[in-house]
């Protein structure tokens, strides 16, 4: 389950690489390293025009399955996620790497997975809503108004993932034809996306820290 990922390439360029008409987000600083409940960048379309916005990440979990966040998407088939596969609610979440937990002694080991060592742009396959109630990360003063919280898809795992986590890894889009694909085709379409990226395009690029900047 990744649950750590790091935006780390400046606002202009998240705007250039994503052909975003509109920027909601003010002064957008890099992100290093994301958390679960934290604010991200998203990019949604809204009546043909790509908008950059800041969600929270994590949906409201289905019925009694807890209270924690979901943070990855697998079962595309339940009836719970399907409303909000629609093109109205898929986005793409700019990342430059993301990180899973190698199981080390004493403590858990993340390490980092990128295109290449360069971090170049690429988007988790995203979902959004709005929602009403409290949220917000534990050391800060949890907010309860309306939210528009994101989530993202997850698919198998590859050869390059799989020995650190081999349940899962995110959806991984990387050129403009998947990016406006997954923003703006029928649902049927879309989902065939949701597969793992080829072992020949990403790389494992730093095991450690618990955020990740541009090398």
């Amino acid at each position: 389950m990744c649950n750590l990922y790091s935006s780390a390439r400046s606002q202009d360029e998240i705007r250039r690489t994503f052909m975003v008409d509109r920027d909601e987000t003010g002064n957008l600083p890099p992100l290093p390293g994301v958390f679960p409940d934290q604010m991200a960048p998203v990019v949604y379309s809204t009546d043909g025009a790509r908008v950059l916005t800041m969600m929270r990440w994590g949906f409201p979990p289905p019925p009694k399955v807890g209270t924690q966040p979901v943070t990855n998407v697998r079962n595309v088939a339940s009836p719970y996620w399907r409303p909000w596969l629609k093109p109205a609610h898929r986005c793409l979440v700019p990342v430059t790497s993301f990180s899973e937990y190698a199981d080390t002694k004493p403590r858990k080991t993340p390490v980092w997975f990128a295109l290449d060592e360069s971090r170049p742009l690429f988007a988790f396959a995203g979902i959004w809503r709005p929602w009403t109630g409290v949220r917000g990360p534990k050391r800060e003063e949890p907010v309860e108004e309306e939210h528009r919280l994101f989530s993202f898809l997850t698919t198998e795992a590859n050869g390059v993932v799989g020995p650190v986590h081999p349940k899962a890894m995110p959806v991984l889009l990387t050129t403009r034809e998947e990016w406006r694909t997954w923003l703006d085709a029928p649902a049927e379409e879309a989902l065939q996306l949701q597969r793992p990226l080829p072992d020949e395009m990403m790389a494992e690029v730093a095991r450690g820290p618990r955020h990740d900047g541009i090398a």
